[in-house]
């Protein structure tokens, strides 16, 4: 590993003296893929370079140590930077193990979130709502941008469904695992009884494919447009302006009526489309996978409960992990960053798992 490492230290030297040459510079594509490999390989070099200094400092410890004939006050010096060197060694090793793993292509796109009430009602359409502003306010938190693409709101404020895009750098990264089926347990605020009810609410987390990626056929798209409705707004039935595209050979649905013009409905649901289908086909490919090499947090179904937000006990249980914190206003105050974080190492340990298996 080391020695592929050193040398993937020097091509990292050499990128580095291209991006200042000119004539790179004066080449967008050449810089734009030069830096692009310069920006993948940074984490790996500057962690690689940690290590060697470690090993500098370890080798010179031991060398001294080998040698004796020290002062006894020198040589506990010296002992002290071997065994913290060696430490320092083992903890960066791990640490580079993880940065070697095979990275997800999806991971520095942008994504498509997808939230719909389930199971609740009313109930589930408030939680939905809930959830929404989870989201949004950890996007602010992270410097992403978010833009909504359809809403299909409840007359008490609650979303039926929404669907909405956001952007920034690593955004799949940090909640694709947030796809499946949120479970939520409180008093509702629809009802008088003080009786807990359990409602779950659907997130699906799509990785915004661009148009290289997937082309679709133009005569496969049946494209109806309609008036829209909805829980209010004075444009509401006033003018046909919601779009609803139908893929004809998969049968996928996209409806969009949250902007007042057409073209802007259709360009979004598009967006969507496009998405869905390459989510699709990426989940059509994992399945061909051996399920050893699937990501051993969650199976990726929406179907599959992943998380409650038990609201009398004031706390959240990531199930796939068995996480369990008493924070619960805090995490819906978009403070997921411990899930999500927790969520990431459980899935590298399983692959570094599973890789040491497959070397046996």
């Amino acid at each position: 590993m080391f020695e592929q490492l050193s040398e993937a230290e020097k091509r990292y030297d050499e990128i580095s003296e291209s991006l200042s040459s000119p004539e790179i510079i004066s080449d967008q594509e050449k810089y734009r893929n030069l830096m692009k490999e310069y920006k993948a390989m940074t984490p790996i070099i500057e962690k690689y370079r940690e290590y060697s200094a470690s090993q500098g400092n370890f080798d010179e410890a031991k060398e001294l140590l080998s040698e004796g004939g020290l002062e006894a006050d020198f040589k506990e010096i010296v002992q002290a930077q071997f065994d913290e060197s060696r430490d320092e060694m083992e903890k960066i090793a791990e640490e580079i193990k993880i940065l070697l793993l095979p990275k997800d292509p999806n991971d520095d796109k942008n994504v498509i979130m997808e939230i719909r009430g389930g199971a609740g009602g009313e109930e589930a359409a408030l939680f939905a709502a809930r959830l929404f502003r989870m989201y949004s306010m950890y996007a602010e938190r992270k410097g992403f941008r978010l833009e909504t693409l359809n809403a299909n709101e409840t007359e008490l404020g609650g979303l039926k469904e929404i669907s909405f895009l956001i952007e920034g750098d690593g955004a799949y990264s940090r909640l694709k695992y947030e796809m499946g089926v949120h479970r939520v347990q409180r008093v509702p605020e629809t009802e008088a009884g003080g009786r807990i009810h359990t409602s779950t609410v659907t997130v699906a987390v799509l990785p915004e494919a661009e148009e290289v990626e997937l082309e679709i056929n133009p005569g496969d798209l049946q494209i109806d447009t309609y008036r829209s409705g909805g829980a209010g707004g004075q444009h509401v039935n006033k003018t046909e302006s919601a779009i609803r595209i139908t893929h004809l050979p998969t049968g996928t649905v996209v409806e969009c009526q949250d902007e007042r013009s057409q073209f802007k409905n259709r360009e979004r649901a598009m967006k969507i489309l496009r998405s869905r289908l390459y989510d699709r086909m990426q989940q059509e490919q994992n399945a061909k996978i051996a399920s050893e090499r699937r990501s051993q947090v969650g199976t990726g179904d929406r179907s599959e409960r992943i998380r409650t937000y038990n609201f009398p006990q004031g706390r959240v249980t990531d199930h796939r992990i068995g996480l369990t914190l008493y924070r619960i206003e805090q995490i819906l105050d978009g403070d997921i960053d411990e899930v999500v974080d927790a969520l990431t190492t459980a899935d590298q340990t399983e692959k570094l798992k599973n890789g040491a298996a497959n070397a046996v």
